[in-house]
């Protein structure tokens, strides 16, 4: 698979494409972290399969494998991992290239013993290829945003 440019923390700040959205969730910050560091990572996000590559514990350099609408394949490479608060990769490879550096950070903050905040930040650059597709990509992001949102309204 091509291997995309590694990035740091800089990226989320200096990437020309960016989401981020951030829910408050009536749930303890330890739940809906088990849950993003669990076995099935985002599984109510519709079109995305996540699953670890590396053993527990998780740490930098871990590695997770995601596929996009059974077509985008994506190996990650954490960076970041702050146990039960943050944990933030770069996508290493892709078997399409759309880009040129991709990256996702995701940070549980609790806000009490029953409730946290959840921030998922992802910062993009498209490669030539990838431009073309900007705005699908962000109906795609939105669309797992979406289904975050209604996840945890529900769970």
């Amino acid at each position: 698979m091509p291997a995309l440019q590694p990035v740091d923390e800089g990226f989320f700040d200096s990437a020309p494409t960016r989401y981020s959205q951030t829910w408050q969730i009536d749930r303890p910050a330890s739940e809906v972290w088990d849950e993003l560091a669990g076995d099935r990572p985002l599984h109510w996000c519709r079109g995305l399969a996540v699953k670890w590559t590396s053993r527990p514990p998780f740490s930098t350099e871990s590695t997770r494998q995601a596929t996009l609408m059974g077509v985008l394949k994506l190996e990650e490479r954490f960076f970041v991992w702050e146990e039960g608060r943050r944990y933030t990769f770069y996508i290493a490879e892709a078997n399409l290239p759309l880009f040129k550096s991709l990256a996702e950070d995701y940070i549980v903050e609790p806000v009490g013993p029953s409730r946290c905040t959840f921030t998922w930040n992802i910062a993009a650059e498209p490669s030539a290829l990838g431009k073309p597709g900007g705005p699908m990509n962000g109906l795609l992001l939105r669309s797992f945003f979406r289904d975050t949102t209604r996840y945890f309204a529900t769970s």
